[in-house]
């Protein structure tokens, strides 16, 4: 089964892919993204991220070149081409080739790519035990509601996580808590979810959404505000949302133990909730 390409409309094989090398992505950075990964072979919450795609693209005043049905049929046709039993899914748009210059022509064709290659899950255990994680200061843009294609604060986040020999970074900017570095984060005190609010210091998840939902539904209070550090290493509970964690337990950060130092009661409670809503 192949990992499979599609660039401005045609299919091949990953291998073959190729983009200029003055195209504006490559040279600045000026493009978007979007990830979604399958469930039993079907794209899960699909329009929900085509959406966001659609948001990322208006905010930066990029063209979208696929219709919401567009997108649709290529995704399909990239999954049953590489039939992976699951798969993660890029999308990503830039602004496309033109000679580099930082202001960028109104009529340039933006250039469209998409990868499918298989996707591995996280282990069940590593969600019955938890993560560790860390904190690391947040020196990304100003703009994190955007899913640009601008992630070298993350990428270095991610390479402080690999070093430390943990799984997750927790930014913190201004002695408040914003997200993950590849994901969202919630905290449980006293029984009540709380997280950072929608706006432009994270990008809100789709799986964040979906879960915030779930506790509201379920009756457990949800409160949207900056959590400052101290509280994040007092919680009763810590998780993440995110695609591909899904709803994963943090039972410790910065070598604090959180809670009892297992998953607490609501972070399995809202997991499960996930799972059957996956189903």
């Amino acid at each position: 089964m192949p990992n499979v390409a599609f660039v401005n409309g045609a299919f091949m094989p990953l291998a073959e892919a190729k983009v200029s090398i003055e195209d504006r992505g490559f040279q600045f950075g000026d493009g978007v993204y979007e990830v979604i990964r399958t469930y039993k072979g079907c794209p899960f919450s699909l329009d929900a991220h085509l959406a966001r795609l659609d948001r990322s693209a208006a905010a930066l005043n990029l063209p979208q070149p696929y219709s919401r049905a567009d997108w649709t049929h290529h995704i399909l046709e990239g999954i049953k081409q590489a039939a992976y039993p699951e798969a993660k899914i890029y999308l990503q748009i830039t602004r496309g080739v033109a000679p580099r210059d930082h202001a960028y022509s109104d009529d340039a064709t933006p250039t469209v790519v998409m990868t499918v290659r298989e996707f591995h899950p996280l282990d069940r255990s590593v969600q019955a035990t938890g993560v560790e994680a860390m904190t690391t200061e947040d020196i990304r843009w100003g703009r994190c509601d955007i899913k640009s294609v601008n992630l070298l604060a993350n990428v270095l986040a991610r390479q402080r996580v690999r070093q430390a020999g943990v799984f997750e970074a927790i930014l913190v900017n201004g002695g408040v808590m914003t997200e993950g570095a590849i994901s969202n984060v919630m905290v449980v005190q006293g029984g009540m979810v709380v997280t950072t609010p929608e706006g432009a210091r994270i990008l809100s998840g789709v799986t964040r959404a979906i879960v915030l939902d779930l506790a509201r539904s379920a009756g457990v209070s949800v409160q949207e505000r900056f959590v400052s550090q101290a509280e994040l290493y007092e919680a009763d509970e810590v998780f993440l949302t995110g695609t591909t964690v899904e709803v994963l337990a943090v039972v410790r950060v910065d070598e604090k133990t959180i809670g009892t130092g297992r998953p607490g009661p609501i972070t399995q409670r809202l997991a499960e909730s996930f799972t059957n809503r996956i189903d």
